[in-house]
């Protein structure tokens, strides 16, 4: 069964922002073994920055202006590990907004330029050797906060920003119908926790008995109770239990060390020729496990958050 969207011929023409989701769902034929449940990978991938966050930066862009928070032509604020300040950048530029990121030297260089290359203007707070904490993603925050104060712009605050949830609802609908209702759990890292929360939302609907899964980093197991500590996972585990948050949704929370995340993402490159960033490998070592426990004939899903593109200058392909 070929589990892909085809995209509508007719859409030629529109704003590029209209290209943002309806992603391919595919099968993985060679990482995964015969004893398990099968494992879809949803190519996020194919959003026009290379990362799902563009569905979340529309999200907030829109919202904002439907209500009236956003002006024209005001500035808008945010802090961020990378993927989420260039899904910004790319709808600002689209849309002619101003935009002030905070982010770090902890991320890769190459979401670095590609933000300054689409009209972001950086501010670059200091980690402690490199790794992503608890006191860096808060630096971070005050450094926005400290920004938006001073310009009076917008800020999207992502943490805090409930705006995103309609489109991951939306993105858990294709899952539901690109498996035609045979989804049997749904794996997400955790970052701002507004994918995991708005996917299982919709999911749920349709199935309460959805297994869903959380993943975060093991050195710093935060939403599994344990202490934050300093990992290079980009773009998940804040460091402290982030506000869109929900356990209620989640059947069990599985941990990932930034090694063995690593690890898996070049292995599914060069077994599934599939091009990814860390954060996909720790999805796939999640959803792996919990593949082997399952019962045929349903499927596990999970996501590729990102293209390994953004990563060629980190530890992840350095």
């Amino acid at each position: 069964m070929n589990l892909t969207n085809e995209k509508n011929p007719e859409t030629a023409g529109a704003s590029i922002l209209e290209s943002i989701g309806n992603t391919s769902l595919v099968k993985l034929r060679h990482i995964v073994p015969d004893d398990h449940a099968d494992i879809y990978l949803k190519l996020e991938s194919e959003n026009p920055t290379g990362s799902m966050k563009d569905r979340m930066a529309v999200a907030m862009i829109e919202a904002a202006e439907a209500d009236g928070r956003l002006e024209p032509g005001a500035n808008v604020v945010e802090y961020t590990g990378g993927s989420t300040g260039v899904s910004l950048a790319f709808v600002c530029s689209v849309k002619g907004y101003p935009l002030d990121i905070v982010t770090s030297d902890a991320f890769s260089a190459e979401k670095r330029l590609h933000m300054e290359s689409l009209g972001a203007r950086l501010t670059l707070v200091k980690s402690d050797d490199g790794g992503m904490d608890e006191a860096l993603t808060r630096n971070m925050i005050e450094a926005a906060r400290v920004i938006q104060a001073n310009s009076g712009g917008y800020w999207t605050d992502q943490l805090n920003n409930a705006d995103v949830l309609h489109r991951y609802r939306e993105m858990g609908r294709e899952i539901w119908q690109q498996t035609r209702g045979t989804v049997g759990a749904f794996v997400q890292s955790v970052g701002t926790g507004g994918s995991l929360r708005g996917i299982a939302e919709a999911l749920l609907k349709y199935d309460s008995g959805i297994h869903i899964t959380a993943v975060e980093p093991s050195e710093s197991p935060v939403l599994s109770g344990g202490k934050q500590g300093a990992h290079k996972i980009e773009g998940v585990g804040a460091g402290f239990v982030v506000p869109l948050w929900n356990a209620a949704l989640v059947s069990d929370i599985q941990q990932v060390s930034t090694d063995a995340a690593m690890a898996m993402a070049r292995r599914l490159a060069r077994e599934e020729g599939v091009f990814a960033g860390t954060s996909t490998g720790a999805n796939l070592i999640a959803a792996l496990q919990l593949a082997k426990r399952m019962e045929p004939g349903r499927s596990v899903v999970t996501v590729m958050c990102d293209t390994g593109m953004k990563y060629f200058s980190t530890a992840q392909y350095g």
